[in-house]
């Protein structure tokens, strides 16, 4: 299996068990730590998909581990704790925790939680990238109908945006005006055809490099417009 798996905890033996049995299961890419800064330091260094996270550490605690990494990371992470009480566990999943493993453990639940983990998460992923339409220049992300650049959010209003949308989700078409506007603003076209060229006019500047030669929104003379998208 090709997911990255980090496992942290002070006690080698610990980490040597949960090996063996992880590489048994058909994990290739396994990651030891037995402090809280070695693995930040492989957090950084390989990116792991699942992270199985001692609390008690010999420098930080996992749980201000845990806190720091969700600052900018929703990668799973599975506690192993000798503690047993409610607060504790709540403590962990207030911190950002996905589960939490009490010792003794039996090595095989460990590895049936991360398989759960790891299956959520990369349901996670497909459901995001199907919400994400990527190029080279910017991206639509449409769970939070927001287009940005980079990390900068472009400001559209809520027509421009659906009419970039709308030619986004139907690359390589030709639509007349008339079409787009029925399409988008969901009523004839009345022949007052500025308008949607208006806003053709306010999304190139705001997405393409060159707004005087459009990579994406292509004007056809006669026929009308196509989205060409070229992808990342």
């Amino acid at each position: 299996m090709e997911q990255r798996i980090l496992l942290v905890d002070d006690e080698t033996g610990i980490l040597e068990m949960l090996e063996i049995i992880l590489r048994k299961e058909g994990f290739q890419y396994i990651y030891k730590a037995k402090s809280g800064g070695e693995a930040l330091q492989h957090i950084k260094d390989c990116e792991p998909d699942l992270i199985v996270l001692d609390i008690m550490l010999p420098d930080i605690s996992g749980l201000e581990l845990c806190m720091e990494l969700r600052k900018n990371s929703d990668i799973p992470v599975l506690f192993l704790t000798a503690k047993t009480s409610d607060y504790d566990k709540l403590a962990g999943f207030a911190m950002g925790g996905d589960d939490f493993i009490t010792k003794p453990f039996n090595p095989m639940e460990v590895v049936a939680r991360i398989k759960v983990q790891l299956r959520h998460r990369r349901i996670n992923l497909q459901e995001d990238k199907k919400n994400i339409l990527e190029y080279d220049d910017f991206i639509i992300q449409k769970n939070s109908c927001e287009v940005r650049k980079g990390e900068r959010i472009i400001k559209f209003t809520a027509m421009e945006y659906s009419l970039l949308l709308f030619l986004a989700e139907h690359p390589n078409r030709i639509f007349t005006v008339a079409q787009l506007y029925e399409c988008v603003w969901g009523q004839m076209n009345l022949g007052d055809e500025k308008t949607v060229v208006m806003h053709i006019s306010k999304i190139r500047k705001k997405i393409e490099p060159d707004s005087e030669n459009p990579r994406y929104i292509h004007n056809l003379r006669g026929l009308g417009y196509k989205f060409i998208p070229h992808k990342v």
